[in-house]
């Protein structure tokens, strides 16, 4: 366990590479392209409700900024925003593959889409070796980033939802060409949300082929890593967008868990975007008057609180696809030791598991520094090749 100077060290660290890598011009604010269509139109999920091509796409390509139909936490219809980036030339018979990408935390408020990043094409971790592959790539934002709404945070049914829909939404933009199999990657937030599309894909979008799923440093055992990060600097921060969070969209007032002092703090935090480093240091900030013990009880102890995060902790359906999961032996927000347990009953559940320790890689550029090895994977997937298991199996 690194002591506190240097946790702060590693993370002013991160934070420098992301504002070397992420600061092109300040992020947008959602314009009408962002809004919901009022009515909302009949329609099924994954439905284009609104495209239009944008220019700062990577070269060899096409990119668009979509809006798709999608179901909320009560049913209800929502619409979700999403990039869909598609290779150049015509596709091959029976469509292009499609990666659905899942995106890390960002922020739990409306102006925390990547999408509204003018450089977003460098937060999808392979983007430019995917597209040589030949794939297409959909980034969904999640409900309730770019698009009005409470942001499930975390909230693993709706994350999975926003992803299929993202890729038949792809597959409803016909300039995509894009055919019936994907796969799913992810990092953080998004390595949950992968997870999460892997137990839930088959239910939801029966006539989708999910191949694999891809996961870098995925929140899994959320009572645990919450409990684990409530003494690091950025542990305090993504606390206070889940407990912000939950606390709307599963109604239970939050001032019941906090400190009375800490609760405008947590409420300036959950408003604060991390997309980037800049973004990141005036959370970072933000979230300083946050004391240690600032809960007042031990979360997954109190209810509804450790239901909810039972509920949305990976592993309690059986996994649709084989899976890649990739893990920095240093990372001090997903620690490694959890992910490794859940990697273990995905193998006792006989899930094929290729599992990439990374050397010295802390959490913010693992998805990026396994990347190469994660599309090779996706790659084989598609190619039909027998999924490399790690598992130590009986015989």
């Amino acid at each position: 366990m690194l002591n506190g100077r240097m946790k702060l060290r590693t993370w002013l660290a991160a934070l420098a590479v992301g504002v070397a890598l992420g600061c092109a011009g300040a992020p947008r604010k959602p314009d009408a392209f962002y809004q919901t269509p009022a009515p909302m139109p009949d329609g099924k999920p994954g439905d284009a409700l609104r495209s239009e091509t944008v220019a700062e796409g990577p070269d060899g390509a096409r990119s668009w900024r979509i809006l798709y139909r999608s179901t909320g936490m009560k049913g209800e219809p929502v619409a979700v925003s999403a990039m869909l980036v598609v290779p150049d030339g015509p596709p091959p018979k029976g469509g292009r593959d499609v990666v659905a990408w899942a995106h890390p935390t960002t922020g739990v408020v409306q102006d925390c889409a990547p999408s509204l990043q003018r450089n977003w094409r460098k937060t999808i971790a392979g983007l430019d070796e995917m597209l040589k592959a030949g794939m297409v790539v959909v980034a969904t934002d999640y409900p309730g980033l770019g698009t009005p709404g409470v942001h499930p945070y975390l909230v693993g049914a709706s994350q999975a939802r926003a992803v299929v829909d993202s890729v038949r939404a792809a597959r409803n933009v016909k300039e995509a060409g894009a055919g019936d199999r994907y796969v799913v990657w992810g990092h953080s937030q998004g390595g949950h949300a992968a997870l999460f599309t892997g137990q839930l894909s088959a239910a939801l979008a029966p006539e989708l082929k999910l191949l694999g799923v891809a996961a870098a440093a995925p929140a899994t055992d959320l009572a645990k890593l919450l409990e684990l990060d409530l003494d690091s600097k950025l542990g305090k921060v993504l606390a206070s967008e889940a407990i912000w969070s939950w606390s709307r969209i599963y109604d239970t007032p939050m001032s019941k868990v906090l400190f009375q002092d800490a609760v405008p703090v947590v409420n300036r935090v959950a408003a604060d975007c991390i997309r980037d480093g800049m973004e990141g240091l005036t959370a970072f900030s933000d979230s300083l008057p946050l004391r240690d013990g600032f809960l007042t009880v031990k979360l997954s102890a109190v209810e509804p609180w450790g239901a909810i995060m039972k509920e949305n902790s990976p592993g309690a359906a059986p996994m649709g696809a084989p899976v890649f999961i990739s893990q920095g032996t240093v990372d001090e927000v997903v620690r490694p030791q959890i992910t490794a347990t859940y990697a273990g009953n995905l193998c006792a559940q006989g899930t094929a598991v290729r599992y990439l320790s990374v050397p010295d890689e802390g959490h913010m550029r693992v998805a990026f520094n396994s990347a190469s090895q994660a599309v090779a994977w996706m790659a084989d997937r598609f190619a039909g090749k027998p999924a490399p298991d790690d598992c130590v199996r009986s015989k």
